[in-house]
Order: C-alpha cells, then structure tokens, then sequence
C-alpha cells in the first residue's frame, strides 16, 4: 500500500485509519475484488494471522509487485 485513502474517517473504536496507516509501505496478498475495489488481508499487522483482517482500498493506493512466488515454467 502506497497511501492512506484521504476519504477516511478519524479514528473510532474501529481504529479504522490507524490500521490503513500501519499499512503504507507494506506488501499484502491481494484476495478479492469487488468492483473498483481490492480487498487485501492485513492481519499481520496486528499481530495476527493474515486472513484475519482485511481492507478493501481503491487501486490507485496500492502498488502492484511481483513476490516471484509464481509458478514457472
């Protein structure tokens, strides 16, 4: 994730912006998409296991690279 999305609310309970924020510069497996948006698992940055947390952020906050985790000929 490249940027925290300005369109945020400040921090609630769910301490949603904070998490966003944990997240800037950070490489995350993308899971889902649902229309313009991606979803990606962010649990790590909890300190929990990946799948339990995600967030779903528009392409143009996130940065698109290449793990080298793909199967090769």
């Amino acid at each position: 994730m490249v940027q925290v999305p300005p369109v945020l609310p400040p921090d609630t309970e769910l301490n949603t912006r904070s998490l966003f924020e944990l997240c800037v510069g950070r490489v995350f497996p993308v899971v889902g998409f649902n229309g313009t948006l991606i979803e990606v698992e962010v649990g790590e940055v909890l300190g929990k296991p990946a799948y339990m947390d995600s967030i779903w952020i528009e392409p143009e906050f996130v940065e698109i690279v290449e793990t080298g985790k793909r199967n090769r000929p």
